[in-house]
């Protein structure tokens, strides 16, 4: 029989975060889970993330504050996501929410396949889910559409999603076909003593310029398509050329690097744009400091947490207007622009001349950006998420109750979310016959040495991710 869902206490949560995406590799979904993580884990709750192996890191490991991963021998065929297979990590996830003691599984990212495959098979075997999805994503392209397809299986069984922005969460609302009541919106946060501003004044010079008057811009994320690295390629040689006293910082690595690095050559500007390559989490912070400008090019965003970590450094922001980014920041510190060649390097110019006239403090945006985004606050919200989820879901969870929400999704597609499902349902009688629930070890648990009220009211600035 599936195993029931352990109780949870009225103090104690015991979560597991599952993703494809998690450090060493870099990123928001990563930090975000991260940091969350370590935010339950300060208030008392138990938390442990699966994800798939990096390299050489595989198996347990225990990160900062004793945060238990499971890096999973799972094989990455395209930008960190697992190949699916609908039902091969099943035995493993069985093992590790018993084990372990699990009441709740909380899905990350709508790319990720071991998001979607953990939801589907931690609800065959009676456990309450939550999903946050962290994207946006269209309604024409064929990837879009293969995308929602897998959330809107996916989404028809959790107990409730959670998004980054109310863009986002229309967004969702729309492509899973979901009640928008089901879906709350808690945005990203950021540890903002980890991107501190260099000085108290604001340096008109960065590290190494030939120009004492120069103004530097900060471009770092992925370099690839959707990050908006082909606008970039096309601003950068304009910028240049109308103000002579413009240097560029970019960082990260990707398939649109060669693009960057022939305009770069073609123009002459070597001495003016510098490519410093992918930028480990624990140094970011001394990358941003170095400009004055931080630059996003992005044609998609939820949320986009580069902004908010810019902002927190005491640099000015100018992104594209594109999805959440408008909720992300104030007008004081975020110029917006039109995704367009032209609307950046117009919103490029104003944010030049505000940053030569201006002598504001950065250090006065550091402390709005720390009361704006705090990560204890976000804890919080999904904390009540997921009280909710485990004591007020009158949902019917029978067999009956899911097959009839999968048919729901579509006049063959749900045929087929059916088919599936009562696979999984074998599968999952099978592997307790073979294997039954009495027989695993339960796994120790660790928690940390201080007391529950005080944990809720700890700091982050001990959770850095240089620990990792």
């Amino acid at each position: 029989m599936p195993v029931p869902s352990p109780p949870a206490t009225d103090r104690q949560l015991r979560v597991l975060m599952v993703s494809d995406f998690f450090y060493p590799n870099t990123g928001g979904v990563e930090s975000h889970t991260y940091q969350l993580s370590q935010c339950l884990m300060a208030r008392g709750h138990k938390v442990v993330v699966l994800t798939h192996a990096y390299g050489d890191r595989a198996g347990v490991r225990y990160l900062t504050n004793g945060l238990k991963v499971y890096y999973a021998p799972r094989l990455p065929f395209t930008q960190a996501v697992t190949f699916p297979t609908l039902f091969g990590c099943f035995p493993l996830l069985r093992s590790i929410l018993i084990r372990e003691g699990i009441n709740l599984v909380h899905g990350h990212q709508a790319f990720s396949t071991m998001a979607h495959e953990a939801i589907m098979h931690a609800r065959t075997m009676g456990y309450p889910a939550v999903f946050t999805d962290h994207s946006l994503f269209g309604f024409a392209d064929a990837s879009s559409i293969l995308v929602n397809k897998v959330l809107k299986y996916s989404l028809a069984d959790v107990h409730h999603v959670i998004c980054v922005s109310h863009t986002s969460k229309e967004n969702t609302v729309l492509r899973a076909c979901i009640p928008p009541k089901r879906v709350s919106v808690i945005p990203n946060a950021v540890d903002a003593s980890l991107f501190e501003p260099r000085t108290p004044q604001r340096q008109r010079h960065a590290d190494g310029c030939a120009q004492p008057d120069a103004v530097t811009i900060v471009a770092l994320s992925r370099l690839v398509y959707r990050k908006g690295l082909d606008l970039l390629a096309a601003v950068l040689p304009a910028i240049c050329h109308q103000h002579p006293n413009v240097q560029f910082l970019i960082g990260g690595d990707g398939p649109k690097r060669p693009l960057l690095e022939r305009v770069v050559a073609r123009h002459g500007l070597e001495e003016r744009v510098q490519l410093v390559g992918a930028v480990p989490h624990e140094k970011v912070r001394d990358l941003l400091v170095r400009g004055h400008i931080f630059l996003n090019c992005s044609l998609t965003e939820a949320f986009c947490m580069a902004l908010v970590e810019a902002a927190a450094a005491g640099l000015l922001v100018v992104s594209t207007r594109v999805g959440g980014v408008p909720e992300v920041l104030p007008a004081d510190m975020l110029l917006l622009a039109e995704p367009s060649p032209d609307g950046l390097i117009a919103a490029v110019s104003v944010a030049l001349d505000r940053v030569q006239q201006s002598s504001a403090d950065p250090w006065l945006q550091h402390a709005a950006v720390r009361e704006m985004y705090s990560w204890q606050s976000i804890a919080q919200r999904t904390e009540r998420v997921y009280r909710q989820v485990l004591h007020g879901d009158a949902r019917d969870d029978s067999m009956v109750g899911r097959l009839l929400r999968y048919h729901q999704c579509g006049k063959w597609f749900g045929k087929i979310c059916c088919c599936i499902t009562a696979v999984d349902w074998l599968y999952c009688r099978w592997l307790e016959w073979w294997q039954p629930a009495s027989t695993f070890e339960r796994a120790p648990d660790f928690f940390l040495p201080t007391s529950h009220s005080m944990q809720a009211d700890r700091t982050l600035a001990s959770l850095c991710p240089a620990t990792l």
